[in-house]
């Protein structure tokens, strides 16, 4: 197992008091600044909040099999773009403890982990997917735009054992374009059924007419989600 990585990130800190996080992941390829400029130009207003602090962590570069070996910054590995094949579970596993050490930075900062949500686009939502369903299935919800898992994905079998074992599971928030044509709509509610089959509670969205990108219907979708799973903490 490599050594765990400290991150490079960007953040949108909260306009008010901070006490509840977001961890949005890119997708392959991008950054979290690149992701971060992504979402403010199809957010109409800005995807921020008085009490969130929205958390926009890059990747580091890897070999990247798909682009024949190439770096890129991508969160783990894997021989294609595909649903049938296995998946790369070191750099998968690798990846969850390095983005640990960003929500055990929220806790350490006062944010308890049912404040937290954990999402991505495309990759990032399936890296999204491990950490919280495998690694951190005591945060808030978590969320995945465009995204899939494989068919042997580790991801339901570690919901299939919680379910088992009559311990919680984080709600599950899904968004996919029915024009998506990198990532398929079929992948992606294949994902949700698979997910819910196992014993998750999990939400389902198509987008009519959307390719492989963010739209403003959909982060308005994901803004009144957000606020639903961490709303601002009420005065006593």
């Amino acid at each position: 197992m490599a050594a765990v990585q400290k991150l490079q990130k960007c953040a949108v800190s909260p306009a008010g008091k901070h006490t509840a996080s977001v961890i949005f992941l890119h997708g392959s390829g991008d950054t979290g600044r690149g992701l971060r400029a992504w979402v403010r130009d199809v957010t109409e207003p800005d995807l921020s909040f008085n009490h969130i602090r929205i958390i926009y962590p890059t990747a580091p570069a890897r070999p990247y099999t798909p682009m024949r070996g190439a770096l890129s910054t991508v969160w783990f590995d894997r021989h294609k773009i595909s649903r049938d094949c296995p998946e790369d579970r070191e750099s998968i596993d690798d990846m969850c403890n390095s983005l640990g050490l960003i929500i055990q930075g929220e806790v350490n900062a006062g944010i308890p982990k049912h404040r937290i949500v954990i999402g991505g686009f495309s990759m990032g939502g399936a890296m999204a997917l491990h950490l919280a369903c495998r690694y951190h299935p005591d945060v808030a919800g978590v969320f995945a735009l465009s995204s899939f898992l494989n068919k042997d994905s580790a991801a339901y079998q570690a919901v299939e054992e919680r379910l088992g074992a009559d311990l919680p599971l984080p709600e599950l928030l899904q968004c996919h374009g029915t024009k998506d044509d990198l990532v398929l709509h079929q992948w992606g509610e294949d994902t949700s059924e698979l997910l819910k089959k196992a014993g998750m509670a999990t939400t389902f969205h198509s987008f009519p007419g959307l390719h492989h990108q963010l739209s403003t219907p959909e982060m308005e979708l994901l803004r009144g989600w957000i606020l639903t799973k961490i709303p601002p903490l009420t005065s006593s």
